[in-house]
């Protein structure tokens, strides 16, 4: 390997980009319900090696008002606040020869108390869920998303 393969490698590793990574669920989630994923990462070009993969939950609150709807406003205002992160791991240590792909399996249980989805006319509540790959630099991840979560009646 030559002084640029190392450079273009380390700098793969700093920007997250030394792995694809796609995430795999089923469409809807339930509180305390368990449901599966499924991680699959390819090693670009490079051989690497992480501290574990694992899966990211976010709740997400987001309130809209639009001026039109209330003289008060002057112009439209826009509001967001987590309601939930959390993290779970799926797997330990791991390494990937260069070009290699792999795949984790697991459990994801919401907690009891985890909000529903729901979108209104000025409120919304909203879920993600990414796979990542602890590694060093910036984690390789699939992005954040869009799951939904259901109530039982």
């Amino acid at each position: 390997m030559g002084f640029f393969d190392k450079l273009k490698s380390a700098v793969s590793a700093v920007t997250g980009g030394a792995a694809t990574v796609t995430i795999e669920y089923g469409p809807l989630a339930f509180p305390s319900e368990a449901f599966g994923v499924r991680i699959t990462a390819t090693a670009k070009g490079a051989a690497i090696k992480g501290d574990g993969v694992f899966v990211d939950l976010k709740g997400v609150e987001e309130i809209r008002l639009r001026k039109g709807d209330n003289q008060a406003l002057t112009e439209d205002l826009s509001m967001s606040r987590p309601t939930l992160e959390q993290a779970f791991q799926i797997s330990g240590p791991f390494t990937m020869a260069a070009n290699e792909t792999k795949m984790f399996e697991g459990v994801v249980q919401l907690p009891p108390n985890a909000q529903p989805s729901f979108d209104g006319s000025i409120c919304d509540h909203g879920w993600g869920i990414r796979g990542r790959l602890s590694m060093f630099g910036n984690d390789p991840d699939s992005g954040f998303q869009p799951i939904r979560v259901g109530q039982r009646s």
